[in-house]
């Protein structure tokens, strides 16, 4: 029986992934982590182990690392809420195809030099996301029932820092804006999660979030009315993903990436204008960005 992790940072995402389980779940420990275990029946059967990992990037990939040792995984997900960027609504889902960690940088005296590094989940598991958006049959599996409002699913970048980025003028939100353009949603987690798939050669990884709030209307109340369905909408595209083909060997979800460099771009970034160019394949992606007005007047240039 093929095995799967899910992550999550919060109980209401923990929650969400174990509604999917047709056993009664069970509890394991390791070395004080806490995982309910259980099956989800699909085409195939899934063990299944769930884990809430809290909050951030470090953690999340120190205690995927863990949950990797623990079982073995085949494959491992990170499955919760996102505040969204740009293009989306609440309760959409976004599936990174990259995830940007946009608190890397050097900070001068009168200047502040991001170096974005980028981190990719499985190809494997991308095509098959893609191929899950493409088909449109992955609402039918939101629990308790699918909404009357269908929501809509994206395979695209995620920006991932420490940061809660709370409005979408604040400094943050611009540096997203000026540096990761093409991100639809901003996490916490995702980053490190990453990084602790690409150290655990073999285990294909995949992010999967539901947007809970709008950098551009982030209030309260708008997040007690969505964390709870936006969460169940990511955690039934990521079951519909484990279930869109009949075993993992057959399907290339598992082992189509077990070069442990095809999991991880570096990103050098040129202090110059330029083209983008960017290589997707095992190695590095470079990056040579167009100069922007605040590069040519001297206030933010990259190193």
């Amino acid at each position: 029986m093929p095995t799967v992790v899910f992550l999550t940072a919060l109980d209401l995402e923990h929650a969400a992934v174990v509604e999917h389980l047709t056993q009664p779940t069970t509890e394991r420990w390791k070395r004080g982590m806490i995982f309910d275990t259980g099956v989800f029946q699909g085409k195939a059967l899934w063990h299944v182990a769930v884990a809430q990992a809290g909050p951030g990037n470090a953690t999340a990939g120190i205690l995927l690392d863990r949950a990797v040792t623990t079982f073995s995984p085949d494959v491992a997900m990170f499955v919760g809420i996102a505040g969204g960027r740009k293009d989306v609504r609440h309760g959409d889902v976004v599936v990174a195809d990259a995830v940007y960690d946009y608190e890397s940088g050097k900070d001068e005296e009168h200047l502040y030099l991001p170096r974005v590094k980028t981190s990719a989940p499985s190809f494997g598991l991308v095509q098959r996301a893609q191929a899950v958006v493409r088909r449109a049959r992955w609402q039918e599996r939101i629990l308790p029932r699918p909404p009357t409002h269908r929501p809509t699913a994206f395979v695209k970048p995620i920006a991932a820092g420490g940061k809660v980025v709370a409005n979408d003028r604040s400094s943050t939100a611009r540096l997203l804006t000026a540096y990761c353009g093409d991100a639809l949603a901003v996490d916490m987690e995702s980053h490190g999660f990453l990084r602790g798939a690409y150290v655990n050669e073999g285990v294909s990884a995949l992010v999967v979030r539901g947007i809970s709030d709008l950098l551009s209307d982030k209030t309260a109340g708008n997040d007690a009315r969505w964390q709870i369905p936006a969460a169940r909408n990511a955690a039934a595209f990521a079951f519909e993903v484990l279930d869109a083909g009949i075993e993992p060997d057959q399907t290339g979800l598992v082992g189509a990436d077990s070069h442990p460099a095809a999991n991880s771009f570096v990103q050098k970034n040129s202090p110059a204008g330029g083209t983008v160019y960017a290589n997707q394949g095992i190695g590095n992606q470079i990056i040579y960005p167009e100069a922007r007005s605040e590069e040519r007047h001297g206030s933010v240039r990259k190193h």
